[in-house]
């Protein structure tokens, strides 16, 4: 809280005024780093008109989800979340329904819609979309987690995010809809 109140070049008592606890100042900073993230990650994602292919379409997604959360903030605040998960709930919440939840969410409901206009073969769209953020996130958030940040790849990623978009795809794709406007290869 001195550091926080030394950054913000005010008084301790004024961050106390402000917020009535460490955990609800961390619950705030989570909740404001998250929704910058995922306005920048989400931007244009249920637009998708058919310019381009629904593949190409969702591997800029998969770009963009990758490169704003993995920034070295952000996976400081994920590693501390986890380490005080028993201690501060608020935390992990906070950072949890602004950033998985918050992605998901978006997800299913482009998703949604996409099915019933029938480009994906998605039913249940919130499984559907939880299937996808975690074949993009799974591996480079935990070898960042495990490993540290230099260990994720850099933009070699982006053929990853290719084979995650094809997958993804291959069990929800409606034949035509995915693949004939030029699905990247």
């Amino acid at each position: 809280m001195d550091e926080i109140a030394d950054l913000a070049d005010v008084s301790k008592q004024t961050v106390y005024a402000h917020f009535a606890s460490k955990e609800a100042l961390f619950a705030a900073m989570a909740d404001g780093l998250t929704g910058a993230a995922a306005g920048a990650v989400q931007l244009g994602l249920g637009e998708w008109t058919g310019g381009a292919s629904l593949a190409e379409h969702l591997t800029a997604y998969a770009v963009r989800q990758l490169q704003v959360p993995r920034t070295p903030r952000l996976m400081a605040l994920r590693r501390l979340a986890i380490a005080e998960a028993e201690r501060f709930p608020e935390l992990g919440r906070a950072l949890h329904d602004g950033g998985p939840a918050r992605a998901i969410a978006g997800l299913a409901e482009a998703f949604s819609r996409w099915h019933r206009e029938g480009l994906l073969d998605a039913p249940d769209a919130h499984v559907a979309a939880t299937h996808f953020n975690w074949l993009i996130m799974a591996e480079p958030v935990n070898r960042a987690m495990l490993l540290g940040d230099a260990a994720v790849p850099g933009q070699n990623r982006a053929l990853g995010n290719c084979a995650a978009v094809r997958i993804f795809l291959a069990a929800y794709g409606r034949g035509g809809s995915a693949r004939g406007r030029g699905e990247p290869s």
